[in-house]
């Protein structure tokens, strides 16, 4: 069984920064798109960033300019440096194909506080 895990999350002051990692089997890396998603409570899950085998990224609008991602083909990690972390980011951050055809593992949870 494929499986996904999130690690990084944890509480932090508004403005901070937090550095995501998602471990995977190399056939997860096959993918041509991967992403990081988020659900806050009482929320839809919602793709947060993607980037492509070859690096090509997409954000939603929500956090450009303040997160990236990137990847390590040959390691099998997917990352997401969080910068200028705002309360409204607070969530279990999860990764997955970009579309997220996959079991979703346990996630990560992201505390900003004001």
């Amino acid at each position: 069984q494929v499986q996904l895990v999130e690690s990084g999350g944890g509480l932090v002051q508004a403005g901070g920064s937090l550095r995501l990692s998602c471990t995977a089997s190399r056939i997860i890396f096959a993918f041509d798109s991967l992403g990081w998603f988020r659900q806050a409570p009482g929320k839809q899950r919602e793709l947060v960033a993607s980037i492509t085998y070859a690096g090509t990224t997409n954000y939603a609008d929500s956090v450009k300019g303040r997160f990236t991602i990137s990847r390590d083909n040959a390691k099998s990690t997917l990352y997401l440096q969080m910068n200028s972390l705002k309360p409204e980011d607070t969530a279990v951050y999860y990764c997955n194909t970009a579309i997220g055809q996959l079991s979703w593992g346990q996630g990560t949870q992201v505390t900003v506080s004001t």
